[in-house]
């Protein structure tokens, strides 16, 4: 029997981390990180995780600016917000809700956020360096799950690794983050050919392809480490990729739906921007 990564006791380890932090520097008369959030639109899953966001920079003691737009806000006026929130020197961290409505361009819009404040690693800028092996902001999701890999105690150098999906979000620069720990990485996709064996040879797997359940027991190598991505909605609740019971009875450490992975990204956006204070030293 497997045992389970809990993703919201780390997350509150790290969160103790950034109380402190915050609390040493309101101690010394010093300014707190801020994070503007700029939301377009009315969508429903953007609203939950501004809200969200707010309500654990609250409980840190980050300094939230929440910004939202009218869904037919033109791409110029979204371009020139940021340009404004570029220059403000009281703002440290500069996070873009996706998705954005059809009639706006995200890769500009995301451009437009400086590189410094860029805490969710969304320009060209911090990918290039982050695939250069250059200090970056590390994207969220992929900080998420390296720490929850690394907090099984397990030597990443040498092992096998291998992430099932290849989005530019997540499996690609959990790729190369799993690279930086010097694994032996292969990414997967929907050509990949003889899948549940290239899998079944992971001493580390992630899933990261949004198809509930898709991980079964004959994708598991005993005694691996199991990293579950997965936020789909089936009959009203949220599901993993990996069929976490199956997973159990094999792995030697699984993340669960909910509670793994999802449960520390919010965390590490803090995290990040706490970062971006320091390394600019607005």
């Amino acid at each position: 029997m497997g045992t389970i990564i809990n993703g919201r006791e780390k997350a509150k380890e790290t969160r103790e981390e950034i109380k402190n932090f915050v609390a040493d520097r309101i101690k010394a008369s010093k300014r707190v990180p801020s994070l503007a959030t700029v939301l377009i639109g009315e969508d429903g899953g953007s609203i939950s995780y501004m809200n969200n966001q707010t309500k654990l920079c609250n409980e840190l003691g980050l300094i939230p600016k929440n910004i939202k737009l009218k869904e037919d806000v033109l791409e110029s006026e979204v371009i020139k917000l940021i340009h404004q929130l570029n220059e403000d020197y009281s703002i440290d961290g500069i996070i873009i809700q996706l998705p954005l409505p059809k009639h706006l361009n995200e890769k500009n819009i995301t451009s437009a956020i400086s590189h410094k404040k860029d805490v969710d690693c969304l320009t060209d800028i911090n990918m290039g360096k982050l695939y250069k092996g250059e200090q970056s902001f590390i994207p969220c999701t992929p900080q998420s799950i390296l720490h929850l890999i690394k907090s099984t105690g397990i030597n990443i150098s040498g092992k096998n690794a291998v992430i099932i999906g290849r989005s530019n979000i997540v499996g690609k620069p959990t790729a190369q983050l799993l690279l930086n720990e010097n694994a032996t990485v292969t990414v997967c996709h929907s050509k990949t050919v003889n899948l549940k064996e290239i899998c079944s040879n992971a001493d580390i797997l992630v899933a990261a392809i949004g198809r509930p359940g898709f991980v079964t027991r004959e994708f598991i190598k005993e005694g691996s480490v199991i990293i579950d991505v997965g936020t789909s909605m089936v009959e009203g609740k949220i599901a993993g990729d990996v069929n976490f019971e199956e997973a159990m009875e094999k792995a030697a450490f699984v993340t669960p739906v909910p509670g793994g992975v999802g449960a520390m990204t919010t965390t590490m956006l803090m995290k990040n921007t706490c970062e971006a204070m320091m390394r600019n030293a607005y």
